[in-house]
């Protein structure tokens, strides 16, 4: 892929405030940015969340991370200037975003992780994984990586994995174990000893 020198609207699957934008990747608007940051690398963030961050929104705050260096940032919806085609995001970036936990995690301070997650690029490039305390901070992140990442790995703390899904087809575990899992937690309970 070449490097791109900005994002302009053609890059963008949606834009405007019709769209709900908290667990994509947005672009800003250059003008928005710092002049010493108006490049494309720097208009890349992961929105994690907001009142700014649903359709249509009253409030406009949006809180996200920068995928260029992995920085929380507060910005308003109107510095937004849509959601990135998920083809176009770099390899840099798929990098840092691998690298975030899902909105809502618990602190790691207080919970003992179960399970990390893995994101990897066609090369099988990956970076160190991300602890996930729960079976819903599982599923969080697979949502959040699954339309951007080549491949995604969920171990649990042995080091096992426990799901893996190329290209956003899922290689394991089988199809049956996965329904079984879905009737379980319909019913109630949760275990994702696969």
């Amino acid at each position: 892929m070449t490097e791109r020198i900005t994002f302009t609207h053609e890059d963008c699957t949606e834009i405007g405030y019709a769209m709900p934008i908290v667990g994509k990747v947005i672009v800003l608007k250059l003008p928005s940015l710092p002049q010493e940051y108006q490049d494309a690398s720097h208009q890349l963030y992961f929105c994690k969340g907001g009142n700014g961050s649903n359709p249509n929104p009253i409030g406009r705050s949006i809180f996200t991370v920068s995928l260029a260096n992995g920085e929380r940032v507060r910005w308003n919806r109107s510095d937004v200037l849509g959601i990135l085609k998920s083809e176009l995001l770099p390899d840099s970036a798929k990098l840092h975003l691998s690298q975030i936990r899902p909105s809502g995690a618990l602190d790691l301070r207080e919970h003992e992780p179960k399970y990390s997650g893995y994101s990897f690029l066609p090369d099988d490039r990956y970076t160190a994984g991300v602890w996930l305390c729960n079976e819903k901070e599982v599923m969080d992140y697979i949502e959040m990586q699954k339309d951007y990442q080549h491949r995604v790995m969920i171990c649990d703390r042995n080091d096992f994995c426990v799901f893996e899904m190329i290209k956003g087809e899922i290689i394991h575990p089988s199809t049956e174990v996965i329904e079984a899992f879905r009737t379980e937690r319909q019913d109630g309970g949760m275990n994702m000893n696969l």
